[in-house]
C-alpha cells in the first residue's frame, strides 16, 4: 500500500501545513514567532541558506559571521505569524500512530506518525526509509510537556524518502547539538542549533540560535532529492516519481503515485 494511502491524515495534514507558507514565493527557513514583537533571531559562525523572519524589529536579527542567502523580514507579516500558529495547533491534535521511547539510536522508522509522550533525548543514527512520497511526523511532548535535546544525533533518508517530508511537533524547546538534523520543526519555545547541518526549517514561538552551524530551508532545496526525468504518458508504470508534474503539487493525483502500468493508467478521467 502507498505511504499516503495508508497514512491519510498525516498526508493530507502535511499537504496544509505545507500551504501555509507557500502564499509567498519562498516561506521562512527560520522564523522567531515570538508574541508582541519579542522574536529573536541569533546566527553566529554559521550560514543560512533560506529566508529568516522575526516578529521582532530588524535590530532583532544579529548576525555575526553570519551569511544569510535569502531575505530578513522583521517584523514579519501578521499572516505568517497567523499561519505558523494554525500550522502548530493543526500538527498538535493529529492522532499518533506509535509512541516512541529511547534514543532512536540503530533505528529505521517507515513513514508514519510517531509520538514521545514526553521529552525526546536522541543520539546515534535515525534511518528513514520509504519513497519521495512518504511523509513523517514526529511528536514530541503529547502528554503536554516535553523537549527535543539531539547531541550527536544524525539521521538519513533511504528509499527516496525527502527532509522536508519530516516534520517535528515540539510541545517545548528543540535543541540540537553537533548533530545532522533532518526535518521542520515546529517548537513551542526556542530552537537552539550549535555545531551541526540543519536541512529543513526551524520554526520557533521563541528564540532561535544557530553557532557554528549550516541550515538549508526546504524552500531553499534542502533536504530534497533530485529526480531523474519521468516518461510524460499516461500508464507508463511506476517511475518513482511525478510524470509530467502530473499531480500539481497533491500526491494523490499523479499518474505514478496512483499505480499506473501500461495498458491501465493510475489516473482515469482527468483529475478530480
Amino acid at each position: 500500500m502507498r505511504s499516503c494511502q495508508k497514512y491519510f491524515s498525516v498526508c493530507l495534514l502535511a499537504l496544509l501545513t505545507q500551504a501555509a507558507f507557500a502564499k509567498d514565493a519562498s516561506g521562512p527557513a527560520i522564523l522567531s514567532a515570538t508574541p508582541g514583537h519579542g522574536g529573536a533571531v541569533t546566527c553566529t559562525d554559521s550560514t543560512i541558506v533560506g529566508n529568516v523572519d522575526s516578529t521582532g524589529l530588524r535590530a532583532s536579527v544579529v548576525q555575526t559571521s553570519c551569511t544569510i542567502s535569502g531575505s530578513v523580514s522583521a517584523p514579519v507579516s501578521t499572516g505568517v505569524l497567523t499561519d505558523f500558529n494554525s500550522a502548530y495547533d493543526a500538527l498538535a491534535l493529529t492522532q499518533c500512530d506509535q509512541v516512541l521511547t529511547g534514543t532512536l539510536a540503530g533505528v529505521t522508522l517507515t513513514p508514519g506518525v510517531y509520538c514521545f509522550d514526553a521529552a525526546a533525548t536522541l543520539t546515534g543514527l535515525l534511518t528513514l526509509n520509504g519513497p519521495s512520497n512518504g511523509i513523517w511526523l514526529f511528536k514530541v511532548g503529547t502528554s503536554g510537556t516535553g523537549a527535543l535535546t539531539g547531541t550527536n544525533f544524525s539521521m538519513v533518508m533511504a528509499n527516496g524518502g525527502t527532509a522536508c517530508n519530516v516534520t517535528w511537533w515540539v510541545s517545548q524547546a528543540a535543541t540540537m547539538t553537533t548533530s545532522d538534523f533532518l526535518g521542520t520543526i515546529y517548537a513551542g519555545a526556542a530552537i537552539t542549533d550549535t555545531g551541526g547541518t540543519f536541512s529543513g526549517n526551524a520554526l520557533a514561538k521563541a528564540a532561535v540560535t544557530l553557532t557554528g552551524a549550516s541550515l538549508t530551508g526546504c524552500d531553499s532545496g534542502g533536504g530534497r532529492t533530485a529526480k531523474a526525468a519521468c516518461n510524460q504518458g499516461v500508464g507508463n508504470g511506476p517511475e518513482a516519481c511525478d510524470p509530467g508534474n502530473s499531480n500539481q503539487g497533491n500526491p494523490f493525483r499523479s499518474n505514478d503515485e496512483l499505480g499506473g502500468v501500461p495498458g491501465n493508467p493510475g489516473r482515469k478521467g482527468g483529475n478530480k
